[in-house]
């Protein structure tokens, strides 16, 4: 995930502020170079990393943090506080027109910065929320973003208005205002065409639809991947059409994720949602104290719960939980247990926003990736082991002898030691459940080995 490196190494000063007792100017100066250079390499900007250490230096050189009773955790503190000061201080939402009135969204943004998926997922973020939105397909020129934005849109329910390819942008969309208000759609989100490369051609389209139809929010996507690139488009995109707020995608992938920080400082506009994987439920709104958490190592609990509040079934999770008190947990509910991780986005999608557990790890060994093609292998073939099993000994697992983990290898058609195994991890995943309890509460530190 991005910032992992950048958090291993703020985990790292952080724990040498820790070990010392006192602290002097000069142990805080030292810290925050390395804090400085830590930025730097995760692509961060040099104008605004040269401002973050100014203010975070001039607040934790004062006489209340050098004096207190715990100065490393002060100066983490003030850090944290810079940190989401510098990306917005507060959530911002897409502000929309009041009542019944329809909100024009118009989508800008460069070729393969993922504009047209992430319309179609912001779309869907607006009819959970009982919005009746209407995706319109602007872009005429690149093949195929007709047929994308479609498919998207009936993945996730929402009506597509199209003209096909021969009709001008800005036509497109008044025609698209007129079919919205015969329809009763309260949301217009035009996905418009992007180019390569910032280019006069594209800001006067953007400005002919602006001049055809009321767009009351214009926002920019940009690909967290592009770096220093990502905010240097964002700051020439606000400068000639005017943005009301930014989504950075691809913020899971192996990227430096300078980017996220540095936009709200250049451009004085908002991050209003992350891309975070390429499902159309991966769009997460942007908190700014939620991501200085994750970026310190701190974890982000809220968006966790959060998260399993829409994917996990409430009853299912309310049984296993019983269960779970009552050493009960089963191969049924390994099983399931399975199914609603993946519905979060896979293991390590969970383990990054635990406190302790994700980003860097504390200062420890980097976390492997859990969701890597090997590891999703495996959990195929421990899917195929247990529905290898009859209801029975899915429901007692202590009934799998000898002849039955026999016979479970070869129906799923592995080797009997990966039966032996899936069966040593199963036992070890309920041990862990008759104490987890305790785990959550904050028992003993310690390593405990994870389910899959």
């Amino acid at each position: 995930m991005a910032f992992d490196s950048l958090t291993e190494k703020l985990q790292n000063v952080f724990k040498n502020l820790r070990s010392k007792g006192r602290l002097t100017e000069e142990d805080v100066k030292a810290a925050l170079k390395e804090v400085k250079m830590a930025l730097l390499e995760a692509d961060v900007n040099f104008k605004v990393v040269k401002g973050f250490i100014k203010d975070v230096q001039e607040r934790a050189i004062g006489q209340d943090v050098m004096n207190g009773l715990n100065p490393g955790q002060m100066v983490i503190k003030i850090v944290n506080e810079e940190l989401v000061s510098l990306m917005g201080a507060e959530t911002t939402e897409i502000r929309l027109q009041p009542g019944s009135a329809a909100t024009v969204i118009m989508m800008a943004g460069l070729q393969g910065a993922g504009k047209t998926t992430t319309t179609a997922k912001l779309a869907g973020k607006f009819k959970l929320k009982g919005k009746k939105p209407l995706l319109v397909a602007c872009d005429v020129y690149r093949p195929a973003a007709i047929k994308q934005l479609q498919i998207n849109g009936e993945k996730q329910g929402v009506e597509v208005f199209s003209m096909g390819d021969k009709v001008k942008p800005a036509d497109i969309a008044r025609a698209a205002m007129e079919h919205g208000a015969k329809n009763g759609n309260n949301i217009i989100i035009l996905d418009t065409a992007g180019r390569l490369h910032i280019d006069e051609d594209m800001m006067a389209e953007l400005q002919e639809i602006k001049e055809a139809v009321t767009v009351h929010q214009t926002i920019l996507v940009v690909d967290a991947m592009t770096g220093q690139d990502a905010v240097n488009v964002a700051g020439s995109f606000h400068e000639k059409i005017g943005i009301d707020g930014v989504i950075v995608t691809k913020l899971d992938g192996d990227t430096r994720g300078g980017a996220a920080l540095s936009i709200k400082a250049v451009t004085g506009r908002p991050i209003l949602y992350v891309g975070m994987g390429e499902k159309l439920s991966d769009l997460e709104q942007f908190y700014p104290d939620r991501m200085a958490s994750r970026i310190l190592g701190m974890g982000d609990v809220l968006t966790l719960i959060e998260k399993a509040g829409a994917e996990l079934d409430e009853e299912k999770a309310r049984k296993m939980t019983e269960k779970m008190k009552k050493a009960q947990f089963d191969y049924e509910d390994y099983l399931e247990s399975m199914s609603q991780m993946k519905k979060m986005g896979g293991l390590s999608g969970v383990m990054n926003m635990m406190p302790g557990l994700g980003g860097g790890m504390g200062g420890r060994k980097k976390m492997p990736d859990l969701d890597s093609e090997e590891n999703e292998k495996r959990m195929a073939r421990m899917e195929a082991m247990i529905y290898s099993m009859t209801p029975e000994e899915r429901r007692n697992p202590d009934l799998l002898n000898l002849p039955r983990k026999h016979r479970i290898a070869k129906g799923a058609g592995v080797d009997i030691s990966e039966v032996n195994r899936m069966v040593k991890q199963f036992n070890e995943t309920r041990k862990l459940m008759k104490k987890l309890p305790g785990l959550m509460g904050g028992g003993k530190k310690g390593r405990f080995r994870l389910p899959f």
